[in-house]
């Protein structure tokens, strides 16, 4: 079924990874995977930030060999 878009669309920023779709999608994958482990707090974004977090330690142990895999897409 097409896409019926009834109103403004404002899109900011897309990245070269960012993905937009309007009306219908099969299949949408991944260009590329990554992760970032991180502590308490750590991505918090505002123009005010309190965050009482005591005592914070970040284990990053990651037992899988293949999270997302990506090979095949194009």
């Amino acid at each position: 079924m097409p896409a019926n878009i009834f109103g403004p669309i404002q899109i900011t920023t897309i990245s070269a990874s960012g993905v937009v779709e309007f009306g219908d999608s099969l299949v949408v994958s991944p260009k590329n995977a990554s992760k970032t482990p991180a502590g308490a707090g750590a991505f918090n974004t505002a123009v005010w930030v309190m965050t009482n977090t005591a005592i914070n330690s970040t284990t990053y142990i990651d037992p899988n060999v293949i999270d997302q895999p990506i090979v095949g897409n194009i």
